[in-house]
């Protein structure tokens, strides 16, 4: 393996906070600060009481506010992240036949899950190259409409809406959303959806091991209809169950107290300022400078060539090919400024940004001057 390039980028182009992970992303230090002042009161206390409990109802209230849930619509948690949803939804939500957009490496991962499960059939596979994002087309036999509202692997986001026939009807299946990586930041109306579905150690800079669901009446009853059918389902996979102790405010089994504190310290403060419609403008802000940078530039483009396409809270960045990205994000790495490196399985010489929330629109702009900085010292 070969040594980074010792370059020292003055101080005077450096971010005041070096982390642009797409996850886990930035904690704001004073969530952690709020964390640490209630360490002996929260941290290795039984989730069955009533501090934990109120904690967990505060969470939960939340995301109904910042998202405007309609009465009828559940937040409903389970431990194990998004990847465990798609296990949960192959179980709980699809009856018989899915459909799932794919245009990237996790859309793919809910395709697979549900090709691979028995008791289901063959899924449809609407898919697309990577950088660009497929439609979903309505079918009277799909019960169940696959969609990812932000490709983390190659920074494409696409609009949340029913699919509709070619007549104008709206397509009678669920539509089921992987916002893994675009909730809290990303538009979206409740009424285009039934299960929004993600995890805090994105937008809501957190930890993981958790999934949160936003269900709406028909997910629901859809959960109980397929728990009366008498379907076998794992209880830890079993929404039903999740669904009973969410509204409890309590999860199946002992999740992770950090996580679940450090997410309500960051859904009260894009609550309290602005609630959705802030985040969505704050991370937009932040790709408008990290896009203008890279299509003013001679070395750097944007991945994604539909400007409309483009993520607005994960920026995928092509550097020309005499520049090693390798290289400059392990000389960035060196100078603070972290995990800035391609998704591996895309295996392009790119830069990858998180641009969510917490990330300051101010740093955004430093890691460009740095980048540039980095690369004339390369050349």
């Amino acid at each position: 393996m070969s040594s980074t390039p010792e370059i020292v980028i003055p101080a005077s182009l450096l971010p005041a906070d070096g982390r642009f992970g797409c996850g886990p992303s930035k904690v704001r230090p004073e969530a952690v600060a709020a964390l640490a002042s209630v360490g002996r009161t929260w941290l290795g206390t039984s989730h069955r009481q009533r501090p934990v409990l109120d904690e967990v109802g505060r969470l939960r209230s939340g995301l109904r506010d910042l998202f405007g849930l309609p009465e009828g619509h559940e937040v409903v948690l389970g431990n194990g992240g998004s990847t465990t949803f798609w296990d949960v939804a192959t179980f709980g939500l699809i009856e018989r036949t899915s459909q799932h957009c794919v245009f990237g490496e996790f859309s793919s991962k809910f395709a697979t899950a549900a090709a691979e499960a028995p008791h289901i059939g063959d899924p449809q596979v609407v898919k697309s190259e990577p950088g660009t994002r497929p439609d979903p087309v309505a079918d009277d036999a799909v019960d169940l409409y696959a969609l990812t509202h932000n490709e983390t692997s190659t920074g494409v986001m696409m609009p949340i809406a029913r699919p509709r026939h070619a007549d104008g009807r709206t397509a009678s299946g669920l539509v089921a959303v992987d916002a893994t990586s675009g909730a809290g930041a990303l538009p979206v109306d409740p009424a285009a959806f039934d299960a929004y579905y993600f995890a805090p150690q994105k937008v809501f800079a957190s930890d993981g091991g958790l999934w949160i669901a936003l269900l709406s009446p028909a997910a629901v009853e859809r959960v109980g209809a397929i728990k009366a059918s008498g379907r076998w389902q794992p209880a830890s996979l079993d929404l039903s169950i999740a669904l009973d102790n969410s509204r409890k405010d309590q999860t199946y089994n002992t999740p992770a107290l950090a996580t679940i504190f450090l997410m309500n310290q960051q859904v009260r403060w894009l609550l309290d300022n602005g609630g959705l419609a802030w985040a969505v403008a704050r991370s937009a802000e932040s790709a408008r400078i990290v896009y203008g940078w890279a299509e003013a530039s001679d070395y750097a483009a944007p991945f994604v060539a539909d400007a409309a396409h483009r993520s607005t809270v994960v920026a995928t960045i092509d550097l020309d090919a005499r520049v090693d990205a390798q290289a400059v994000s392990s000389v960035l790495r060196a100078n603070g400024i972290v995990d800035t490196d391609a998704y591996r399985k895309l295996g392009r010489n790119q830069l990858r940004i998180g641009l969510f929330p917490a990330i300051e629109p101010a740093d955004v702009e430093a890691f460009t001057r740095s980048v540039d900085f980095v690369v004339s010292a390369l050349s």
